[in-house]
């Protein structure tokens, strides 16, 4: 029988009168691949704080081998052998990997100087070790998103852990940069290192851990083996509900009304001869690999990045978009991939952001913001959206990640637009935020407005689009018009350029 190596019984935290931990139970055993799944704000990232020694906890006990331990500063748990890799990356990027990986702790020379040959020797045979494939001596600015992960994963290693815990590693990496780091995990198993697992990708989670634990609302639901479950027991154990139907596309009887028409729109190096429409009521999807330029389409008709060449219509005459506020003011409107680097001010308020778009309209003269006027705008889109927040003043980065992405929503419909861009509406979002915002999609769609979806989640773009437009190298391959044709080995074969393609 496998040891344990890690109990936290009973945890408690709360934020302000805010519980967001409330007796909470995990445990982890040795060589085991263990998910924490829980909505947005149900208190994952919390638990992993207060076992990181990033938040002390209000009352519980934390054992590492059956011994009770005191976690009250970071060096606390790296002493126990304690990583953590967090959702976001946090190397210095004009460093080395090698004094990344030695940061705060590099090797010096007689002279007080830092013995750069004998770091970047023991760096490589570190990442050897984990069978990577990683130049040590490059900095990590000149890394992909998933090498500079998986450097985040040697510098965890590199402090003799035996617990790693992995905070949606996933969420920006590609299908064969995931299977990568798959055989990472893997590796690391076959060392002895227990991991701690937290995703919202439910194809991951079967593919890849022993047990599965739930919680919900900072209490502890259950865990469950996962070749014993499937995802309509975890779901209901998430959100304490079953969900029926995820996908919510109701089509309402709405004039068909030409919104969008986008002719021969050409940037060089990322796009070229781009033509499609969009209607009043319609959803339409843009399907393809990473770096196939749909986004960049995207940013082009907002007017974030400027295009060379063609013409942009909207009912039925050509504007001309030179800036984002050019598109705002033609009741254009993009939710964009990157919510806290793109969509968000992390540091400003919910209701800041939520008023960000609309201000003019929100005037009671040319230099003064109508409080009352403001204070109405916050409170229809947060009850409207069902943004869950313990109040509209509280920094916007302290809500969950599906609550900020409805405020990036909320901020982009006070601005009444005729035309929504949606650029990966749920990555990071867990499942009960994603029927959430599929039902606003919906209900949006159905009130006339149009709607372009740019997803790398083929389910999304199958159940939510009317119609579908897969773009390869730049180029839009094909448009799929009809419901019956709309498949996912369609699409992937256009996106890829296969040679099997059902027409």
């Amino acid at each position: 029988m496998p040891s344990t190596v890690l109990e936290m019984q009973a945890i408690s935290k709360s934020f302000g009168g805010v519980q967001a931990l409330d007796g909470l139970h995990f445990e982890l055993e040795e060589r085991e691949i263990h998910a924490l799944l829980g909505e947005n704000g149900a208190g994952k990232s919390t638990l992993i704080k207060v076992l990181g020694g990033i938040h002390k906890p209000d009352g519980g006990k934390i054992l590492i081998d059956g011994q009770e331990v005191s976690i009250e500063k970071v060096q606390d748990a790296q002493a126990l052998g304690i990583g953590i890799i967090h959702q976001e990356i946090v190397l210095v990027p004009h460093l080395s990997v090698a004094e990344n990986i030695f940061l705060g702790r590099e090797p010096v020379k007689k002279s007080g100087f830092k013995n750069m040959a004998l770091m970047n020797q023991q760096a490589q045979e570190m990442v050897a070790q984990l069978g990577l494939n990683i130049d040590v001596r490059k900095n990590v600015s000149e890394l992909s998103i998933a090498q500079q992960q998986l450097v985040e994963i040697t510098k965890a290693v590199s402090f003799d852990i035996k617990i790693l815990v992995m905070d949606e590693p996933t969420s920006s990496l590609t299908g064969e940069d995931v299977q990568n780091l798959f055989h990472t995990m893997e590796r690391l198993r076959d060392k002895g290192i227990s991991i701690i697992y937290i995703s919202h990708r439910f194809e991951e989670l079967f593919s890849m851990t022993d047990r599965i634990t739930v919680i919900r609302d900072g209490t502890y639901v259950g865990t469950k083996r996962t070749r014993e479950t499937n995802t309509n027991e975890l779901v209901k154990m998430m959100v304490g509900r079953n969900i029926e139907n995820l996908y919510t596309r109701t089509k309402a009887e709405v004039e068909k009304r030409e919104i969008l028409r986008v002719e021969g729109l050409s940037k060089e190096n990322f796009f070229r001869d781009i033509d499609f429409t969009v209607h009043a009521g319609e959803i339409v999807g843009f399907s393809g690999l990473v770096g196939a330029g749909r986004s960049e389409v995207m940013l082009s008709i907002f007017g974030a990045h400027k295009y060379e060449t063609g013409k942009v219509y909207l009912y039925d005459q050509e504007i001309h978009i030179k800036s984002c506020i050019d598109a705002i003011n033609h009741g254009i409107a993009m939710v964009p991939e990157d919510r806290k680097d793109q969509g968000l001010v992390l540091k400003n308020s919910v209701g800041f952001n939520l008023t960000l778009a609309n201000l003019r309209n929100l005037m009671k003269n040319p230099l003064i913001i109508s409080e009352a006027k403001r204070k109405e705008s916050i409170q229809k889109y947060v009850n409207d959206l069902r943004v869950k927040t313990a109040s509209a003043d509280i920094s916007v980065s302290s809500l969950s990640g599906g609550n900020q992405q409805k405020v990036v929503l909320a901020k982009w419909l006070s601005i009444n637009p005729s035309l929504l861009i949606l650029d990966e509406p749920t990555r990071g979002v867990d499942v009960g935020a994603k029927s959430e915002i599929y039902s606003i999609m919906n209900q949006l769609a159905n009130q006339g407005l149009g709607i372009i979806l740019i997803s790398s989640d083929l389910p999304e773009i199958l159940n939510m689009s009317d119609r579908v437009c897969v773009m390869r190298e730049g180029e839009l391959v094909k448009t799929l018009e009809e419901k019956e044709d709309i498949t996912q080995e369609t699409i992937m074969n256009y996106a890829t350029g296969g040679d099997n393609i059902k027409l």
